[in-house]
């Protein structure tokens, strides 16, 4: 798989509620020329990661049938998806949940609720931090 080097154009984003992937889904839509590839569950987002190459994952952390560290830790396993930044989403925000989110790999982590307004500049800054981390530049 290859990352694309002119930005973020495609994330896969797993999500239960299905209000809340509308207003990601739009929100993004609207305000970016990112390609929402979306899923209802977490085993619905591994399905769709052997046929789709997301720049990007979003994941919400607690999802029915499959929560999203067990999708994230499956997807970190995967050869096309070892270099691909994911991004956890949750109401689950205390310092030692998001330091355990960190520790396991994951990129960044945005709290429910979210802004709609500031989550594309958000999922941006984490996805260019993670390039720059990946090339070797300090954006900082």
């Amino acid at each position: 798989m290859n990352q694309q080097d002119d930005g973020l154009k495609t994330i896969l984003y797993a999500e239960d509620d299905e209000d809340i992937r509308s207003i990601v889904e739009m929100t993004l839509e609207a305000m970016t020329n990112i390609e929402v590839i979306s899923c209802k569950n977490g085993s619905e987002a591994i399905l769709k990661s052997s046929s789709v190459s997301p720049d990007l994952v979003l994941l919400d952390v607690m999802m029915p049938d499959m929560d999203g560290l067990t999708v994230f830790e499956y997807l970190s396993r995967q050869e096309d998806y070892c270099k691909v930044p994911v991004i956890l989403i949750t109401a689950r925000v205390q310092a030692h949940e998001i330091d355990e989110y960190l520790a396991k790999g994951v990129v960044g982590v945005i709290q429910k609720p979210f802004d709609p307004v500031t989550l594309p500049d958000q999922l941006i800054a984490f996805w260019e931090a993670f390039q720059a981390q990946v090339s070797g530049t300090d954006l900082s």
